[in-house]
Formats: C-alpha cells, structure tokens, sequence
C-alpha cells in the first residue's frame, strides 16, 4: 500500500486553472482576428487581377478591380451630368432595398414568432400549419413571384409580399422548434408554483426559445437578402437589386459586381449588428 501523503500526490490536469490571458495575448488575438479576414480580401483581389490581366475572358465577362473601382465612383456620384445610375446614387439605390427589406422582412419575421409560439404550445395548430410552412419554405422566390405580381400589380405590394413570404418559414420553424425543446421541468415548476398559462409562456417558454428564435431571425434577413433580386426584377428601379438586373440587360459587368458587393456588405453589416443584439438579449447563450 502506497504511503504517499495525500498533500503530496501531484494534482490531476483538469485541476489545474487555466493559464490567464495577459493583455498582451488578447490584443495579439484581436489583432489576429482582424488581420485574417483582411489578409484573404488582399490575397482574393490579387486573385482577381491576376484572372482579369490573364486575358483568359474579356474585360466584359471579367472587368479588373480598377474597373469596378470606376463603375463605383460612377454611380455613387454626379458625372459627366448623370447622376449616380439611372437618376439614383448607389447609396439611395441601397436605401430603398433596406426599407423594402425592413417592411417585408419585419412582417415575416413578426408572423414567424407568432405562429412559432403558437405551434410550439398548441398541438393540433401544429398539426395544421406546419405541413403548410414546409411546403411554403421549400419554394424557390420566382416560382410565385410572377402570381404575385398578378395579383398585387408592380409596385411596391408584390416586392414587400415576396420579402415577407421568404422570411417566414425560418423564423416560424426556429421558434416552433425552441418551444417545443423548452424542458419540462422548468414548465412544470412554473406551474406548481401557481403560474398561469399565459405566465408560463412570458417567464419560461419565451426566454428559454429566445436564443434560436434570435438564430431564426439572422436566418430570415439572410433569404430576404438572397430573394431582394427576385423581389425587385419588376420595376425594381430604384433599388439595388433592380440595379443589377438593369445593369446585366445591358452586359454592365462592373456595375452588376458593384451592386453584388453593395448587397453583401450590406448584409455583413446587418448581420453583425443582429449577432450582437444577440449577444445582448440573451447573454447566457452558451454558457452553463
């Protein structure tokens, strides 16, 4: 039998405490972080000058950076007596997509939690939509765009509809999926402790699905993102995405690219701005 007191057995590796972080190790992290994204932008426009200088496909196919530079100048500014494109600067173009986006997105996302919650804690409204909701989710945007255009015309109700059709199904789907993974337990002991239904939605259901709800929604601005194109082939101008598709009729590559890069940049920005809404809605997210 080993005699060995206990004060001097050597402490197990998981008792051990981490190693804190100096200052130094969290700016050279930070700093880390930042440079990569940079670094694959700088090696990704070598890229695409090395492509364009190739000559492998026209200037028409694949205009360099420094053309695509231009077309932004062009149409972000008054030149040569035209005003940005089409009458409309890059940054109004973008405007009035974000606002239809807003509005359509808004509505969908707005229905998506509604009918969430609804189908998460009602069984038989479950039973009813979601066949619906999946049907609807796997739809492309254009395979019922054009009814819409039939039925609402071409101005701004077809465009907004189609936003607010594309994001419903992910925020629905999200939220009837957090509800219904709510533990028990937690429903239960709000119950025993006199809770009421409704108090039971408020203080347990909602808080505990907040997070995927929040996931859903990230989801929801994305495929409006993905349809804006879709959403703006008739009488899109103004708007970025009506941009595009002018611009393309016409074999303006440089300003299709610069819509494109308009569009997800844009979308970047949103996103990051939801992730930290995220962040600070739900602060728990993942942790124990």
């Amino acid at each position: 039998m080993s005699t060995t007191p206990a004060s001097l057995t050597p402490a197990a590796p998981a008792d051990i405490p981490p190693e804190p972080r100096t200052p130094g190790r969290r700016a050279w992290g930070r700093a880390r972080r930042a440079a990569l994204p940079f670094g694959s932008l700088v090696v990704f426009l070598a890229l695409w000058e090395l492509l364009a200088a190739s000559g492998t496909w026209s200037e028409t196919l694949v205009p360099p950076p420094a053309k695509v530079w231009d077309a932004f100048v062009d149409v972000s500014t008054t030149h040569d007596g035209m005003r940005g494109y089409n009458g409309t600067t890059l940054v109004e173009h973008l405007g009035i997509s974000l606002r239809r986006i807003t509005l359509g997105a808004g509505i969908g996302i707005a229905a998506g939690v509604v009918f969430g919650l609804l189908m998460g804690t009602v069984g038989w409204v479950r039973s009813l939509f979601e066949p619906w909701i999946t049907f609807l989710r796997t739809l492309p945007p254009l395979a019922y765009f054009s009814l819409l255009v039939i039925w609402l015309g071409i101005d701004e109700e077809p465009k907004v509809t189609l936003l607010a059709v594309a994001a419903f199904p992910p925020v629905a789907v999200s939220t009837t999926t957090a509800v219904a993974a709510v533990p028990k337990s937690l429903i239960e002991a709000a119950r025993a402790l006199g809770a009421s239904r409704w108090g039971v939605v408020r203080d347990v259901v909602v808080p505990s699905a907040l997070p995927e709800t929040l996931t859903g929604v990230r989801l929801a601005v994305g495929v409006a993102y993905s349809s804006l194109v879709a959403a703006e082939l008739v009488n899109g101008l103004p708007g970025i995405g009506g941009m595009v598709k002018d611009a393309a009729n016409y074999n303006n590559t440089p300003v299709v690219l610069v819509g494109i890069i308009a569009i997800g940049v844009s979308g970047l920005i949103i996103d990051g701005l939801l992730l930290r809404l995220e962040r600070v809605v739900v602060p728990w997210r993942g942790r124990a």
